[in-house]
């Protein structure tokens, strides 16, 4: 096992809260305090909505409610103390929306609350092979009496407007009176609301017995959502008849049952909820759609509905399961990454996108960052159908014009385009002046996910059709943000933030500068291959972007030839930018671990005065054109600042960690991986409490595919360079590939590739060109 940089960093110990399991996160005893991170660890998703898992019943201890309805959410004031020209008009605020998964449970006239109740056991599952939540517990509350309840819920991939609660209870040493309140409460608060206002208004509700429904409408943004829910109540598998109360307060709708339960008997409640918004329908038409879909779920039932849903599970799993043989912690890492990821975004509306925290928590607005292209387009790119991906590239393409205008703005002409940092709908809605002004690089990431769709997929009517309208636009903004600088003879990038935020308003930063020099190398390649190809559609392109080909071209092939990149002939390394040097040079390790994580213990100064890097910056653009640098070069700058790196961004381990592998430092790749795959389940950054890093969960998945798998695709073709830890035996995933779906199974000695759909394939295997037939294998002895 070779030597890497590094390896003296203090590593952190795992987090024992949770159990290790291939296929489940398991908590097994319950601590109040933990009760917000489990809150986010167990959240559940379908891709429409999610939610975070807060107890159905009621609790009274330190909880964050969050339930989310994707696409909604509501333009906040701007935080900023004073105006600024081209500053955001508004910060996206994502929505926690009205609550509709409680059933208030009340034992002998008694409320049933976990703060307040003694525990005698406790088990929560959050299990990712069929994608449900549960939970069982015995409780009791009073004069000894003893109560076993065991809940079930999911919300369904299969019909993505149903959620489906189980809900049982049985008394064990006593006969009880028990009463269910199934509700829906819009009553509902955001945790981060600044001004205690409330982002929702309840338009019509109603209760009935059996039933009730809830209308809210957001302020400002102007979207509706229907809440319907439908309930059943069986002892012992017999229908009840108890009693029903209607209950209709302001904004709170439900029924209130109750009756008797002998000892020793179990009653269940089973809740179905359906959630329909205006994003799907008319508002006119949502209290009708929402009944229809709550009744094709009622009529269903439970354990059918269940079914399906688990039978869309089961595709999903078919598509992007990854199975590491012989480390169970790396394991349930990679499972709960893909589990989320898949439950976030299904890639069914092009309208929506994907927030760092997804559906778990509000942090950051739950808005569309740079994060989707530089780290997710590949995972959906390799384990769904093309259209997935190409609708996460369309979203960008809906927006160029709000892209364009954003860029006006901030003084830019002629068609030049800025995206934003942060969005919902085009229009930039960050609010901290050095990401909205100056981490323009997001830019390059939006031209890099186009390559890398049209190279992965072979599309080139992606090009054509939607791809050169985004990619001029962004060289536009690219030739007027660099000015010519008469000291250096280059054209230099002033008062930008890279990738790693811990340093601001920093020139000539090397990675913005990079991605600046290849979009408009790109762009210019992408023009020549449309002029070449398809004359006709090039001059339609020309025409509707007011290209003017020669005076464009040349100004973009003078910055390419000159732009400026800081180096270090001395340490023979690409500087961070300008006067990186300038900068006391101190060790990750040297940091007084009481200290870390630094942006929860330093000053902002402080921080931007040190060396310390957030996350991958250099080294983040030698990922992406791995194939421009020789192995010396990838290391002279790995092994320098690797040191220096905090990793306090979730997006920063799983680009390390694929760099370690390619230069052999199996130790250090390991690490991080484990790292990135473990990062909310072992709360790195003791934050998870507001919820997961749903975004770098795509850059954990790269870690393995592209990290000890070795899969990259060149030239039209897979190539394989696998190489495993010591900790795994085997390592076994799928790749979806253009018409092609192919499984890869390798271990120390060998690998096997299966061509199990589509023509005959060819591949890079170890340098070595193979051909796979269709429905055919081939094995090829390795030495890893």
């Amino acid at each position: 096992m070779k030597w890497s940089v590094g390896f003296h960093r203090k590593e952190k110990k795992m987090n024992n809260h949770y159990k290790v399991n291939e296929w489940s996160v398991i908590e097994e005893a319950f601590h109040p305090e933990m009760q917000e991170a489990s809150e986010s660890i167990f959240s559940l998703g379908n891709g429409r909505m999610g939610q975070r898992a807060n107890f159905e019943e009621a609790y009274s201890g330190a909880s964050l409610q969050g339930s989310y309805i994707a696409g909604i959410y509501y333009p906040d004031k701007t935080r900023v103390g004073w105006w600024k020209n081209g500053y955001p008009e508004f910060f996206a605020k994502v929505l926690n929306s009205p609550n509709w998964i409680g059933i208030c449970v009340e034992i002998d006239g008694h409320k049933l609350d976990l703060h307040t109740c003694t525990l005698h056991s406790f088990r929560r599952e959050l299990n990712m092979k069929h994608g449900f939540l549960s939970r069982s517990f015995t409780v009791s509350c009073e004069e000894g009496k003893m109560l076993e309840v065991n809940v079930m819920r999911f919300l369904s991939i299969a019909d993505d407007e149903i959620g489906a609660i189980s809900y049982s209870v049985k008394p064990i040493n006593f006969d009880a009176e028990i009463a269910f309140t199934p509700y829906i409460d819009g009553n509902v608060k955001n945790m981060d609301s600044n001004y205690d206002e409330h982002f929702w208004d309840v338009i019509d509700s109603g209760a009935k017995e059996g039933s009730a429904f809830l209308i809210s409408k957001t302020r400002k943004s102007e979207f509706s959502a229907s809440f319907a829910m439908k309930y059943e109540v069986s002892i012992d598998g017999e229908q009840s008849d108890w009693p029903v109360e209607l209950i209709h307060n302001q904004g709170f709708v439900g029924n209130k049952v109750k009756g008797r339960v002998l000892k020793g008997k179990e009653v269940i409640i089973y809740k179905y909820v359906s959630v329909v918004s205006s994003m799907n329908y008319p508002e006119k038409d949502l209290l009708e759609s929402g009944k229809k879909s709550l009744e094709r779920a009622f009529n269903l039932k439970f354990d059918t509905l269940f079914k399906n849903h688990q039978e869309h599970w089961e595709e999903n799993w078919s598509r992007s399961d990854i199975i590491i043989d012989g480390d169970p912690l790396a394991q349930q890492g990679i499972r709960f990454n893909i589990f989320h990821l898949n439950q976030t975004y299904s890639g069914r509306d092009e309208r929506l996108n994907i927030g760092p925290k997804g559906f778990t928590g509000e942090k950051y607005g739950g808005s569309t960052y740079w994060d989707t292209e530089a780290y997710l387009v590949s995972f959906y790119l390799s384990t769904a159908n093309e259209d997935v991906a190409r609708n996460l590239l369309i979203y960008r393409h809906k927006h160029l014009q709000r892209a364009i205008e954003n860029a006006e703005k901030l003084g830019f002409k002629d068609g030049a385009a800025l995206y934003p940092m942060v969005t919902m709908d085009g229009q930039e809605c960050h609010n901290e002046w050095e990401i909205t002004f100056e981490e323009i690089h997001r830019n390059g990431a939006i031209a890099y996910a186009i390559y890398n769709y049209i190279r992965y997929t072979g599309n080139k009517d992606y090009l054509l059709d939607y791809g050169l309208d985004v990619l001029i636009a962004i060289s536009r903004f690219w030739k007027q943000r660099v000015n010519w600088s008469d000291v250096k003879g280059k054209y230099v990038i002033l008062g930008v933030t890279g990738p790693n935020e811990y340093e601001n308003n920093v020139n000539n930063n090397w990675y913005t500068n990079l991605m600046a020099q290849w979009t408009l190398k790109y762009t210019m390649e992408s023009l020549e291959y449309a002029k070449n190809n398809d004359a006709f559609r090039f001059k339609e392109i020309l025409s509707r972007n007011n290209f003017n080909e020669k005076k464009e071209i040349d100004n973009w092939s003078d910055i390419v030839e000159n732009m400026c990149f800081p180096h270090s002939e001395e340490k023979n390394i690409f500087l961070q930018q300008d006067g990186y040097l300038d900068k006391e040079q101190r060790f990750a390790s040297d940091l007084d671990p009481s200290e870390s994580p630094i942006n929860q213990h330093w000053s902002w100064d402080r921080i931007l005065r040190s060396c310390y890097i957030k996350q991958a910056d250099v080294l983040q653009g030698i990922y992406f054109f791995e194939e421009d640098y020789d192995l010396e070069t990838i290391k002279a700058n790995y092994d320098f600042y690797e040191p220096r790196t905090l990793h306090e961004s979730s997006l920063s381990p799983c680009v390390h960690s694929i760099l370690a592998n390619r230069l052999g430092y199996d130790k250090k790749a390991y690490e991080l991986y484990l790292r990135t795959s473990r990062l909310d389940i072992d709360d790195y950054n003791h934050e998870v409490k507001e919820g997961l890093h749903i975004t770098s969960m795509g850059g954990t998945w790269m870690s393995v595919v592209y990290g000890f798998g070795g899969f990259r695709v060149k030239d039209d073709m897979i190539h394989l360079n696998p190489h495993l830890p010591d900790q795994w035996k085997s390592l076994s995933f799928r790749i979806v590939f253009r018409k092609n779906e192919i499984r890869i199974h390798i271990n120390g000695s060998k690998v096997v590739i299966e061509n199990e759909k589509g023509p005959r394939l060819e591949i890079m295997l170890k340098g070595k060109n193979v051909i796979i037939e269709e429905k055919s294998s081939f094995l090829q002895n390795i030495e890893n």
